[in-house]
């Protein structure tokens, strides 16, 4: 494990990153109304599940304010979740449509929006003691949902070990330490548009997670 005094959380004033908090002023200054800070984690404090994105999205979760609420990717991941009893099956794209997870928790590898969804390095790494801290805070975790390369990347340092021992790879499972990790492709509208992630391998995932917990 890498630094272990942070929070597991981003407080919303964190000016780790200058360019995200120079986009993050842009957008308050824009959207008023809009949330445009570190997102925080949002589930079970419990559980065992805990789900790695990488990072919010402009009219998701960086306006909403909840991981993947808001957008497309979390129609699918959210209805994913429903259909395999991970959550009370609440959900309607806004925070207090009174959603509830079961045994999971949905965090970002990058807690703050990047310009064009794309952080660089040095973010990805200045947010990383906060998933190591969001990590250890869970006493019951036993697996890890990676969505996509850099969620998987991302949890493979959280955890102390090196990208080039566990290539990600979709529907491909990785034993770290006490952790199984599942890597899935991101639930993006790109990937899902482009055929590059159905329905139905985005469910396979949870499929094999559930019957391995």
């Amino acid at each position: 494990m890498t630094d272990t005094s942070f929070p597991p959380e981003a407080p919303y004033d964190c000016a780790r990153c200058d360019r995200l908090l120079s986009f993050l002023i842009e957008q308050r200054q824009a959207h008023a109304d809009w949330y445009n800070g570190p997102v925080s984690s949002f589930g079970d404090d419990s559980a065992q599940v805990l789900i790695v994105g990488l990072a919010p999205g402009m009219q998701g979760a960086n306006r909403t304010g909840r991981p993947f609420t808001g957008d497309w990717a979390g129609d699918l991941l959210y209805g994913t979740l429903a259909k395999f009893g991970f959550s009370n099956d609440r959900f309607d794209a806004r925070p207090d449509d009174g959603l509830e997870l079961y045994n999971c928790m949905i965090t970002n590898a990058v807690r703050c929006l990047p310009p064009q969804n794309k952080p660089v390095a040095a973010e990805i790494h200045n947010c990383n003691p906060y998933l190591t801290a969001r990590i250890n805070a869970l006493p019951r975790l036993s697996a890890i949902v990676t969505l996509g390369r850099i969620a998987h990347e991302a949890t493979l340092t959280a955890l102390g070990e090196k990208k080039s021992a566990r290539k990600f790879a979709h529907g491909a499972q990785h034993e770290v330490g006490k952790y199984a990790l599942y890597n899935s492709y991101h639930c993006s509208r790109y990937n899902t548009n482009t055929g590059r992630l159905t329905t139905e391998m985005f469910e396979s995932v949870f499929e094999n997670l559930k019957a391995n917990l």
